[in-house]
């Protein structure tokens, strides 16, 4: 009777814990994924923290640390900045869409539109999602390429899909 008490008492945790994740913002799921700690430094500097955490809805494509190592060091370091937060906000806002695309919405569209559908992230700038060897890809404005890695992170006002490469505005 003690273990099945103990086992009871384990997956009622587990079952509360999961929806405590699940009722936090994107930014709150960002903020408890040490594989993002770059995009949050960088959503701080931009100051788009509180942006993101409202109510939303909100498709965020989100660059892992190893994404942003892609980017020469300098160039990163002097995003930053002060002084480029306007450049780095623009950036940011082009990994987000307005709506929440879920997995299954986006390969519905892709379906419907031939393997490619555009849209129109938070900076007014167009992204093509796009279905290349088996995979979902972004393609940004610079005809640059990122794999979507990973889909569907819920978060109480929005989704992430993790992807590989920072996409570039024009």
């Amino acid at each position: 009777m003690k273990k099945l008490n103990s086992l009871l008492f384990v997956l009622l945790c587990l079952l509360m814990s999961n929806r405590t994740l699940a009722q936090g913002t994107i930014v709150d799921v960002a903020v408890g994924n040490e594989n993002f700690s770059t995009l949050v430094t960088a959503l701080k500097a931009a100051d788009l923290v509180a942006a993101l955490q409202s109510d939303g809805p909100f498709t965020v494509f989100a660059p892992t640390n190893d994404a942003f190592s892609k980017i020469d060091s300098k160039t990163l370091g002097s995003l930053l900045e002060p002084a480029n937060k306007e450049a780095l906000a623009s950036i940011l806002t082009y990994h987000v869409v307005s709506g929440q695309l879920n997995a299954s919405d986006v390969v519905k569209a892709l379906t419907d539109g031939g393997g490619k559908v555009v849209v129109k992230a938070l900076n007014n700038q167009s992204l093509t999602v796009m279905q290349k060897d088996g995979k979902i890809w972004l393609m940004d404005s610079k005809g640059n390429y990122s794999e979507i890695v990973a889909t569907d992170v819920m978060g109480s006002n929005g989704v992430i899909h993790v992807i590989d490469t920072v996409v570039m505005p024009e």
